[in-house]
Formats: structure tokens, C-alpha cells, sequence
């Protein structure tokens, strides 16, 4: 049988340290945007999250401008449904952009976000009147 030592017991880190274990530093806390919304319509308005497009980081410095579930592609179309493993290097491609050009086609595209038949400029201008005849 081995001898067992004697004396209060030890902690973990006491006997870590012993062993000559150290503990890590904590590496730096990285804090990184993942999503953007974009929408003609204020934050406030009631109507702003149907009409809303994000923009989202998907690794690798590419974002992607989605919208209930469709993806929005170069040429300005919305891919829907598309699954995962459908998604080959072309298309990703089309759909995958780096932040500015992401944000600059989510914002080409939200006054044309169609919701029931209107645009988003036809619910801001019937939902805000004051400000469209300024």
C-alpha cells in the first residue's frame, strides 16, 4: 500500500503549483459585431422588424444580407432556401461580401422590401407624411 502524506490536505492549485503546473494567463476578451439591421423605417416604427434586412458575419471577413430566410445574391435577387450543402463555391461567392458591400446592398435593396404588396417607401410615406413633404 502506498503511504499517504500526512498534514492537512492540499488544494489544486497548491498542488499544481507544486507540481509545477502553472495556470494560463486569460487570454483577451474579444468582443466582435455579428449583425447589422437595415431598414428604410425608423427604430420606432411599429412596422420596422417586417421590413428589416440584416447583415451578418459568416466567418472569414464575408457577410451575408438575409432576410426571412433568403439570401440576398451580387446581382440583386433573393436566393430562398437555399440548404447548407446546396451552397458550392459560386454561389457563396455571389452571396458572400465583405462589410461595406454588404451594407451598401442591404441599403440599395431596404426601400424595396415588398410586405403585403407595399414597398418600404409605401408604408414610410403613408406611416410618416410630415417628413416626405419636406
Amino acid at each position: 500500500m502506498t503511504e499517504q502524506p500526512t498534514g492537512k490536505a492540499m488544494t489544486m492549485r497548491e498542488i499544481r503549483d507544486r507540481l509545477g503546473h502553472t495556470t494560463p494567463e486569460l487570454p483577451d476578451v474579444t468582443v466582435q459585431a455579428i449583425r447589422y439591421e437595415v431598414s428604410l423605417l425608423p427604430e420606432d416604427d411599429v412596422n420596422r422588424h417586417v421590413f428589416t434586412i440584416e447583415v451578418e458575419y459568416r466567418g472569414a471577413a464575408r457577410w451575408a444580407v438575409t432576410r426571412h430566410g433568403s439570401c440576398l445574391g451580387v446581382d440583386g435577387t433573393w436566393d430562398f432556401g437555399v440548404k447548407q450543402y446546396d451552397r458550392d463555391d459560386e454561389w457563396l461567392n455571389a452571396h458572400r461580401f465583405d462589410v461595406d458591400t454588404a451594407l451598401r446592398l442591404a441599403r440599395e435593396a431596404a426601400p424595396h422590401v415588398v410586405v403585403n404588396g407595399q414597398t418600404a417607401i409605401e408604408v414610410y410615406r403613408r406611416t410618416h407624411p410630415e417628413e416626405t413633404t419636406r
